[in-house]
């Protein structure tokens, strides 16, 4: 089965750019399937893992939180499980 993870934060204004090069430099305690790292607007940063495991693997690893000065909210974090590939 293949897991996302996914994982969302927004930058304080005009920080966005930090933030990114910040989540790109996180590593990870073992390697995904795959990675991809998003910007958007308002400073936001997605980072979606795959992984090729149960839906409810509990020791998949996730990126940390960033310093606190650097996001305006908690991260966002969700979990899906594949269903259809095209």
């Amino acid at each position: 089965m293949t897991v996302a993870l996914m994982w969302e934060a927004r930058a304080v204004a005009d920080r966005g750019a930090e933030l990114l090069v910040w989540a790109q430099q996180q590593g990870l305690a073992q390697e995904p399937s795959r990675r991809e790292t998003f910007r958007a607007p308002q400073d936001r940063v997605l980072v979606i893992t795959w992984w090729q495991a149960p839906y409810d693997a509990p020791d998949l690893p996730e990126l940390p939180d960033p310093p606190g000065d650097l996001v305006t909210r908690p991260v966002h974090r969700w979990r899906f499980e594949s269903v259809a590939e095209s």
